[in-house]
């Protein structure tokens, strides 16, 4: 039987807990999932280079014991992405209303390119669903506690930063 192998693409910057929720759920669910984390931030005030973002992801998902997460670059199509790395899901975090419009529409034009790969939507954890990176953004900017938030390990390179 072939490995199941799904891709969780996105900027995680920061990767919140609602993110990590969908990475220890993802990772349950497939026989690998592959965190592709995008090269370069498309948000106006990015806070983590593609490096440091990578590394923090890696980081806490060998502290969660995640043997079969694997995190890479995303420098091409999506499409392209998931048929280099054998992947047939993309697993993708749907909070609110306004998440699935754009999602949906994403989803058909991947399926337009690649129809042999399915988008599988996902609901955050109820206590995180009202979590996203530009808000945690947001707070750091501001001084504010994003502890509540962010993962420890994204939590100790944010004041890191403040230093």
């Amino acid at each position: 039987m072939a490995e199941r192998i799904a891709v969780y693409p996105g900027t995680f910057d920061p990767m919140t807990k609602g993110h990590f929720d969908l990475i220890v759920r993802g990772a349950k669910l497939y026989d690998k999932l592959i965190v592709a984390v995008a090269a370069t931030s498309t948000k106006e005030k990015a806070m983590f280079s593609g490096p440091e973002r990578l590394e923090m992801i890696r980081e806490d998902a060998k502290k969660a014991g995640l043997d079969n997460v694997e995190v890479k670059v995303l420098d091409t199509l999506l499409v392209d992405f998931c048929r280099r790395e054998g992947a047939r899901v993309v697993l993708r975090g749907v909070r609110v209303y306004s998440d699935f419009e754009y999602e949906f529409q994403m989803a058909l034009i991947n399926r337009r390119m690649a129809p042999e790969i399915e988008t599988l939507f996902m609901m955050p954890s109820e206590n995180l669903a009202y979590v996203t990176a530009s808000t945690v953004r947001e707070i750091a900017s501001y001084g504010g506690d994003t502890a509540p938030f962010v993962t420890d390990v994204v939590q100790n390179n944010l004041e890191k930063r403040k230093a």
